[in-house]
């Protein structure tokens, strides 16, 4: 069934079609729904939907016996993103996709493999510039591949992206949604969800031994940190790039190469993203919330002119919404 949040606008939204093997991984179907879920939280206008799917559709259960109801899989598929959820089992027939794969990357959509769906995919069509999760890189060379999967949480190549799985889907599932919404929203879906260090996909898998970051460039790291630290009193940009030892010039290209936007105008929308989840989420009044996030003066004001409505009006039709 087509999962569509309550909307205050008719905006066409992103759609992901997640197919599901019998005994999938209820770890990664979880990750990936729960960061669609929160970003249609945090952002103004909820910009993802989703469908379960399965081959044959009906009641599917995971390994851990949680069943969801699938819809079978389209010969036409009109979805944005195929993300593929396998099962503890490469060789299950359901996990012979290639079909499917070629159904959706034919119409556009970008297709992600996720651990034995992967290792399966690799198996039959793959190169060794595809990876998977380390326990099934070790099963394609016990069966005599070729080829070596690669070991980091993603590849992608195209259309078609083959992930490790597991907890890093939530990297993965962080990564493509951050193609359609800020930098600040990205983080602060990160931030709820307790994730500390956002992955890029060429980052190895953690039994490698390798050093996260959250932007892989530690003095944008702690620039970051600074700022989520002071969202009540925020600090001078100049007083960060001097407790950084950077100059001003280097923050903002920094900022500017990873977010797309200024130091200045990260801070006020990281501030005004919690501002936003405050204010659907909790009952602290405007002025309390505008305290709260750095706001003494005409909040009201600079909420709207980012979000396109005034937080009296957002709290108005949310609650309006949840009585329907």
């Amino acid at each position: 069934m087509r999962q569509r949040p309550d909307s205050l606008t008719d905006k066409a939204q992103i759609h992901f079609d997640v197919l599901v093997a019998p005994g999938y991984v209820l770890l990664e179907l979880a990750a990936l729904i729960e960061v669609l879920r929160l970003a249609n939280r945090v952002c103004p206008n909820p910009p993802f939907s989703f469908t379960y799917r399965s081959l044959k559709g009906g009641p599917v259960a995971s390994s851990s016996d949680a069943t969801v109801q699938t819809e079978p899989v389209s010969t036409h598929p009109k979805a944005d993103y195929l993300f593929v959820i396998g099962n503890s089992d490469p060789d299950h027939p359901d996990l012979s996709i290639g079909r499917v794969v070629s159904d959706y990357t034919f119409r556009g959509a970008q297709v992600f493999l996720l651990a034995e769906a992967a290792s399966r995919y690799i198996d039959e069509f793959g190169t060794a510039d595809m990876a998977t999760h380390w326990e099934n890189a070790s099963f394609l060379s016990e069966r005599g591949a070729r080829f070596e999967a690669k070991l980091s949480i993603a590849t992608e190549q195209g259309q078609v992206v083959t992930c490790a799985g597991m907890e890093a889907t939530t990297d993965v599932a962080l990564s493509v949604i951050g193609r359609h919404i800020s930098g600040p929203a990205k983080m602060t879906v990160a931030n709820i969800m307790l994730h500390e260090n956002i992955r890029d996909f060429s980052s190895m898998q953690p039994f490698s031994g390798a050093q996260l970051t959250a932007t892989g460039d530690a003095k944008l790291d702690q620039c970051i940190k600074l700022m989520q630290a002071n969202i009540e009193d925020p600090l001078p940009i100049q007083q960060i790039v001097e407790a950084l030892n950077l100059s001003n010039r280097s923050l903002e290209r920094k900022f500017k190469a990873f977010f797309g936007t200024s130091p200045n105008g990260f801070y006020r929308e990281m501030r005004l993203a919690k501002a936003n989840n405050l204010l659907l989420n909790t009952t602290m009044s405007v002025r309390e919330i505008g305290l709260a996030c750095g706001f003494p003066n005409g909040f009201s004001s600079v909420y709207k002119s980012f979000f396109g409505v005034t937080p009296f009006v957002l709290r108005r039709e949310r609650r309006a919404a949840s009585h329907r």
